[in-house]
């Protein structure tokens, strides 16, 4: 019966070890001030995400495509938008970079550029929002407008994915 016991409680700790070693690749949706504010999604590491804005001038849709590069870095590939204005890239900005129009819809593609995180701060007006595969998500759910976040993938233990991740 001790054998048992002493087997079982091993099992416990093994089991408990285990669930702290960091190896669960997430992207990580954080308060830059509060880090324990934060949220977890394994499907924008593995398929990436897109993050969607109102643009301050000229008040069209911005969609900017990221996925996971090397060392767990971003990687933005690709913009949509409706029309030009501040801060929109010229594709002449970016070697190798491809505009193309369609349906009313411009784009620059293959556009490469390497970020380790993503610090934004949560717009009144822009109407933040975030997409995984089909589902658009205004970041307002996770926090209130404002609020400086941090986009960036890591790797995280077991117990605080569990704990952190984001169903929906």
């Amino acid at each position: 019966m001790k054998k048992k016991a002493l087997l079982f409680i091993s099992f416990l700790i093994l089991a408990g070890i285990l669930m702290m070693i960091p190896a669960k690749p997430v992207l990580v949706i954080s308060d830059r001030t509060d880090s324990n504010k934060c949220y977890y999604s394994a499907d924008g590491y593995r398929n990436g995400f897109i993050i969607s804005y109102t643009h301050s001038v000229n008040k069209g849709r911005v969609h900017d495509y990221y996925k996971s590069a090397e060392g767990n870095e971003l990687e933005l590939y690709q913009t949509q938008f409706v029309s030009y204005g501040a801060g929109i890239p010229e594709p002449v900005e970016t070697e190798g970079a491809v505009f193309s129009v369609k349906d009313g819809c411009y784009t620059i593609s293959n556009l490469h550029r390497i970020l380790p995180r993503l610090n934004m701060a949560v717009g009144l007006v822009a109407d933040h929002s975030i997409n995984f595969g089909n589902t658009e998500i205004p970041l307002t759910v996770f926090f209130p407008a404002q609020t400086g976040i941090t986009l960036q993938f890591k790797r995280v233990n077991l117990a605080d994915y569990i704990w952190r991740h984001y169903h929906g």
